[in-house]
């Protein structure tokens, strides 16, 4: 019987490895062909995955088995690098924008729309087709030399709305008690406000109409620029959703045309010469990450290192989610001491966490900055932690939109006793051997000494950290306190505040990393943390990975919310991190 189970199971195994080792092959055939691309091609850009900064290299990423083919998301790094080959191609006439969002931050999708804008710079077309719009696409549409809607379409042109999801009232039911501690006056520290309040405190609600205000008069002066309508006209479309139709968006100058899809195709034919018989040639954006560039880089042995920090910062190692500071801070370190790479710049796209494991990477980012240029690239958010790892950079670049600041810390203990004693009906008691062995239990109450205690290490650690940002800034610490205490901020008022240096994304980081270590046009880029094997990769999707991504497929856009509410679970230590559960559409 043991002969026979023992055989069962090597079975397995073997059928296992031929099966992944066949998808392998599949994977690596449909994503990493050379494209081939021929004379009078248009650009297709149709992004659905979420872009992220720099999107996994997992073979199983975004693969549907059921069709057998790759539908792998895309970096960042990605779509700048594939649409500057665009733009330095000759058989590359235009770019077709043919989709109805973009799944992109803000932040994200104004930096793209500059690298479009590079593109339509050198004389070739941008055109835009949706059967509808929602505002973030047409923000990116906006630029396009002409833009186009279904008949039966609209423009959702609305304005900004920043929602939180509170959870006082869920709280309540379970007989959970929430003891929170923040740095002193931390009032905007909203990060614990949706585990006490039910309603946003009047200081958060400030900083949220503060916020999305700022964000969308970015959104308006680029409409304004690009379509010749006025803001004051802009905002009174929004208040009366003009744009509900077709037809008035094109009266109202948002569209330049009402055509259905085919329509569009035989423009797209005559702006490349085609006449109406020929077959008009598309080229998937997803094809073209892998065509040929039209010219070839030869040795250069500088370097730019490009080190990306994305996601939650937590202790430990990291994954595509989270940046965990023991995998960040060896990659900072290899970036350091590799003698090829001259210049670190550091891609920040975190709303924080762990205050610990961010003073551990901070610390990596300032023995690097005392070898070499350290030039901080922040992305959608480089908030609270993502603000402290920043800290030490010689230089920092942020969109407009960025979201950044919320210099503030705070401690949460949640009391479970009444969920086990009164919903449960499970007691607990315990013996100690000193009169505070039970500090952090999250069984009782804190007693008052213990809150107080736990009161002066938030203190210290919000002190800590203004002073950091006073020092490394070259502000006045009483200046720092009056703009921190939790606060968070657009880039466009960061910027005025001293908090970063200039506008931009990672191009303009990259470029000014290069002046900095008088490197001209002459280097290469390399990324940090280095790539995981395939075998590596193929172990995580079979030790968690793959529960999360059926749970993401499952919920769709409502999966975030459920990664939030995870997040809860993993928090330990003093955080410093931006609110929960923000979303601004």
């Amino acid at each position: 019987m043991f002969a026979s189970f023992l055989g069962t199971i090597l079975t397995f195994i073997v059928i296992f490895l031929l099966f992944a080792g066949m998808v392998a092959s599949l994977v690596a055939m449909s994503g990493d062909e050379e494209v081939k691309v021929k004379d009078r091609s248009i650009l297709q850009i149709n992004w659905q995955a979420p872009i992220m900064d720099r999107a996994s290299e997992n073979p199983f990423e975004g693969f549907d088995f059921a069709n057998m083919q790759s539908n792998k998301p895309l970096g960042l790094n990605e779509i700048l690098k594939t649409l500057d080959k665009a733009i330095n191609d000759p058989k590359i006439e235009g770019i077709f924008l043919d989709m109805e969002t973009i799944p992109a931050g803000i932040a994200t999708s104004q930096e793209i729309r500059e690298k479009l804008k590079s593109f339509k710079e050198t004389g070739k077309f941008i055109v835009s087709y949706a059967n509808n719009y929602d505002q973030k696409a047409y923000y990116l549409a906006s630029l396009s030399s002409e833009i186009y809607l279904n008949p039966e379409g609209m423009v959702l042109f609305k304005g900004l709305n920043a929602q939180i999801m509170f959870l006082k009232g869920l709280l309540k039911k379970l007989d959970i008690e929430i003891q929170v501690v923040r740095g002193p006056d931390n009032k905007f520290k909203s990060a614990v406000e949706p585990l006490m309040l039910d309603q946003m405190s009047d200081a958060n609600r400030l900083q949220m109409q503060t916020l999305i205000e700022s964000i969308w008069g970015q959104i308006l002066m680029a409409l304004s620029e690009t379509r010749g309508i006025s803001i004051d006209d802009l905002n009174t479309i929004a208040d009366n959703l003009e744009t509900s139709t077709a037809k008035k968006a094109l009266e109202l100058h948002f569209i330049d045309g009402s055509l259905y899809r085919d329509e569009v195709i035989e423009i797209l034919k005559t702006k490349t010469g085609r006449t109406e018989d020929e077959e008009l040639n598309l080229v998937a954006f997803s094809s073209y990450i892998n065509a040929k560039a039209s010219k070839e880089e030869g040795v250069i042995r500088d370097r730019i290192a490009i080190v990306y920090a994305q996601g939650s910062i937590v202790q430990g190692k990291g994954n595509q989610e989270n940046i965990g500071s023991e995998t960040m801070a060896k990659a900072i370190s290899e970036a350091r001491n590799n003698k090829k790479v001259k210049a670190i710049v550091f891609r920040v796209n975190s709303g924080g966490g762990d205050a610990q494991a961010s003073e551990i990477i901070r610390r990596e980012i300032e023995l690097a900055s005392k070898d070499k240029p350290v030039i901080v690239s922040m992305g959608d958010m480089a908030a609270s932690g993502g603000y402290w790892i920043s800290t030490n950079a010689d230089y920092i670049f942020a969109e407009p939109t960025t979201l950044t600041g919320s210099i503030g810390v705070f401690g949460i203990i949640p009391n479970m006793k009444g969920l086990f004693n009164d919903k449960l009906g499970i007691t607990w008691d315990a013996v100690m051997t000193n009169e505070n062995s039970d500090f952090i239990d999250i069984m009782k109450p804190l007693s008052p000494f213990q809150h107080e205690k736990l009161n002066q290490t938030v203190v210290d650690i919000y002190q800590e950290f203004t002073a950091l940002v006073a020092r490394t800034r070259k502000l006045d610490v009483q200046f720092v306190d009056s703009i921190a205490r939790g606060r968070v901020w657009t880039g466009q008022d960061a910027r005025q505040l001293g908090l970063i240096d200039d506008f931009g994304g990672i191009d303009a980081a990259v470029k000014y990393a290069a002046n900095k270590a008088q490197l001209g046009e002459a280097y290469r880029i390399v990324e940090y943390p280095k790539r995981k094997d395939f075998v590596q990769q193929l172990m995580e999707e079979l030790t968690g990975q793959v529960s999360t991504r059926l749970i993401n497929n499952e919920l769709g856009e409502y999966a975030k919310y459920y990664q939030e509410l995870k997040s809860l679970q993993g928090m330990q230590g003093i955080q410093a991190r931006v609110p929960y559960f923000l979303e601004i559409k």
